[in-house]
């Protein structure tokens, strides 16, 4: 088996033609031709992953973000890029990326998060497929809805807008994996509640918000779903196949 035969399993649910075109989902480093030894799952490629896989037995990595995004001119391992692309290759280790091709797929991250939310009636937030809108099964005040989303996606601590009003009720829930701020005003044209999504800048939090809350849970805590995703994507159509979700991969950021 070929590390080309297990992402034709990935992109069968993360079709290529469903990323951005500012993206760089696709092959990475390494070899598709290469026969394959196992997969590790991950959200972002660090060396502390290849080291990982190697420990593994792995010689295929996928990861929800590109390891190659910016312009890369140089190898000299002056940064976390660099290394993990020379450490790769030294290692015989490819790398795979389903970053918007997740995101905008009919089961991607977005609908992923509303099933773990519990929505029901779940249809994508736009035409492109990105983002995902449906309703709680029953109403609910707006910090017990905010303490089920802490709960759901291990966030430790929530930003949010000021609710439109005290007794605020949520009911009707639009969903983002990653930075989607910018999707708020179309959330509350469909009649969202809230929106909840990743990396919103401080003009997010004024801009709408009269009329719908704004949570920003986190870019790693609503992406981290994307290794189930994979997983699943992988082992249905490989049930024997040696593939794992990383046990060192931990969000980069913490809260003091």
């Amino acid at each position: 088996m070929t590390n080309r035969d297990i992402i034709t399993a990935i992109e069968a649910v993360c079709p290529p033609e469903c990323q951005e075109s500012w993206d760089n989902s696709g092959w990475q480093v390494g070899s598709p031709g290469a026969d394959c030894t196992g997969a590790l799952l991950c959200v972002d490629v660090t060396e502390a992953i290849l080291d990982e896989a190697v420990a593994k037995g792995c010689n295929l990595v996928i990861a929800h973000h590109p390891l190659l995004f910016r312009a890369t001119r140089q190898l000299t391992g002056r940064n976390r890029v660099e290394r993990c692309v020379a450490k790769a290759f030294e290692r015989g280790i490819s790398v795979y990326s389903a970053h918007t091709s997740c995101d905008c797929a009919v089961k991607g991250v977005s609908i992923e998060m509303a099933g773990r939310l519990g929505l029901q009636d779940v249809e994508p937030l736009m035409p492109d497929g990105l983002g995902a809108i449906g309703n709680l099964a029953e109403p609910k005040p707006w910090k017990d809805f905010l303490n089920r989303v802490k709960s759901t996606f291990g966030v430790a601590a929530l930003r949010h807008s000021i609710p439109p009003a005290a007794d605020y009720v949520i009911s009707r829930v639009a969903l983002c994996g990653g930075a989607g701020g910018d999707l708020l005003p179309d959330a509350a044209d469909k009649g969202a509640d809230v929106l909840v999504t990743a990396d919103c800048k401080l003009n997010f939090f004024l801009d709408d918000t009269d009329r719908i809350m704004l949570v920003d849970a986190g870019h790693f805590e609503t992406e981290q779903c994307t290794k189930d995703i994979f997983y699943r994507a992988v082992t249905e159509k490989f049930p024997n196949f040696a593939v794992w979700k990383s046990n060192v991969e931990r969000n980069p950021v913490e809260f003091f």
